[in-house]
């Protein structure tokens, strides 16, 4: 159901476009300066490609910088192809330097090198390229506010007012040695609070949670999250800063890393892919996965060979065999969830390991009892056997038992030997709970054939 805030932007998007139909080019550029800038590079993204490139060519530098920074990564990349490499400059220059850094790493090189060597502060922007995108220095933003230790209170308000206008206006002051190491970090309302004369390393506090620039952007969410930061720093290995990383960089990191664990729970390698991405890449994104889901199928059904006789005598088996093999892939299934988030979050800790094995078998058995009294006594009042009933549950009991324990073994080994526990647990999993369920109700079913096929 479309909302008001879709239907009004749909409404603008019409007025766009029939005023660049019309030529009234100005009209449509003020239709769209009276919109916040995410509803702008919303509607841009909608246009068609010669409608982005009129405006591309019609809006000033100020706006573009806003449109590019706001549009996604490709959809920035695009964006950009389309302007020449003097004007890109001036556009990066109006840029936050990380997001013009993350830019400039997207383009084509020789564009890419074409605008920088334009750019006027370019300097500021050059040493964000060196990182990768998923590490901390690639986060990190160059326009942070340092202060020496003895500068006072008064100092460092009329320094803020100065400065205004050329960064964001922050939560924190970091205060750096003269060797430009960190050392402390004055909080913007205890700045404010303070006496005129007050030192910042009297107000300052010491104990600075930083990260290095090569931590993971995972990980700088995750202490963020923790110690309910506004931003933290940056430092290199000698505790020099060099940066700071700012809250909304954070929410698009969590996104970010939502959307890859969510893709990955559901084997697609690739989370930049999306219904209407390319076949090609939606083929090499899905296709590797689904072959090794075949293999482990194929792999099940290996196991069902070794009783059909079995099977053949009591036709009643085939159609619960795949009950006890789901349930433990349900059961299992819950198990990776939770155990992935967890090692997302840092808190499972290989101390904790024996424990938490123990309470998920503890739980998968309960589980299974519990599951399968019920369908023990459905299908007794359904088929009429006692012998298939208790099979059935008994069978529910161990693949349950089993899946408990295997939803949290499986994403920490891979976890252990370098792999996303997210992208292959799934249907190492799901391999596992098919085959063990087949052998342990076949199994069972086996011992008391004779009474199950009177």
């Amino acid at each position: 159901m479309p909302t008001a805030v879709d239907t009004s932007l749909e409404f603008h998007q019409k007025r766009i476009e029939n005023a660049l139909e019309q030529g009234r080019i100005q009209d449509a550029i003020a239709l769209l300066l009276t919109l916040h800038p995410a509803d702008r590079a919303e509607i841009f993204n909608r246009l068609d490609d010669e409608a982005q490139r009129t405006l591309l060519t019609s809006l000033d530098i100020a706006t573009i910088a806003d449109l590019l920074e706001e549009l996604d990564d490709e959809e920035a990349v695009e964006a950009a192809e389309e302007i020449p490499p003097e004007r890109l400059a001036d556009v990066l220059d109006e840029m936050e330097p990380d997001e013009a850094a993350d830019l400039l790493g997207d383009l084509p090189p020789e564009q890419a090198a074409e605008a920088l060597a334009e750019m006027e502060d370019a300097d500021e922007v050059r040493p964000l390229l060196v990182y990768p995108d998923e590490t901390a220095g690639g986060l990190m933003t160059t326009t942070y506010i340092a202060l020496r230790r003895h500068t006072t209170a008064a100092q460092a308000i009329e320094f803020l007012r100065q400065v205004s206008d050329r960064t964001e206006i922050p939560f924190y002051l970091f205060v750096v040695d003269k060797e430009r190491r960190l050392v402390g970090v004055v909080d913007l309302r205890d700045l404010l609070a303070a006496a005129p004369n007050t030192e910042m390393e009297a107000i300052m506090d010491p104990e600075v949670i930083f990260v290095t620039a090569g931590t993971d952007q995972e990980e700088v969410a995750r202490l963020m999250a923790k110690y309910d930061l506004a931003a933290i720093p940056v430092v290199d290995s000698q505790r020099r800063l060099i940066g700071v990383i700012t809250y909304d960089d954070i929410v698009d990191v969590l996104e970010e890393e939502a959307t890859e664990d969510i893709y990955h729970l559901a084997s697609v390698s690739d989370e930049d892919i999306d219904p209407e991405s390319p076949v090609k890449e939606q083929l090499k994104g899905r296709l590797p996965w689904l072959y090794l889901n075949t293999l482990t199928a194929l792999f099940a059904s290996w196991v069902i060979s070794h009783f059909e006789h079995i099977i053949a005598q009591a036709a009643v088996l085939a159609l619960f065999q795949s009950v006890v093999a789901g349930q433990g892939g349900n059961t299992a299934s819950q198990n990776v969830a939770m155990t992935v988030r967890a090692i997302a979050l840092g808190k499972l800790s290989p101390k904790a390991l024996v424990r938490v094995l123990w309470k998920q078998f503890i739980t998968g058995l309960l589980l299974g009892i519990l599951v399968g009294s019920v369908v023990g006594i459905g299908v007794y009042f359904w088929r009429g056997n006692a012998y298939l009933s208790l099979v059935l549950g008994l069978a529910l009991v161990g693949n349950l038992s089993v899946g408990s324990v295997v939803g949290v073994l499986v994403p920490l080994g891979l976890q252990a030997i370098g792999v996303d526990p997210a992208l292959a647990s799934s249907i190492l999993v799901t391999a596992v709970t098919d085959s063990t369920g087949f052998f342990i109700f076949l199994s069972l079913a086996a011992h008391f054939l004779d009474k199950i096929v009177q």
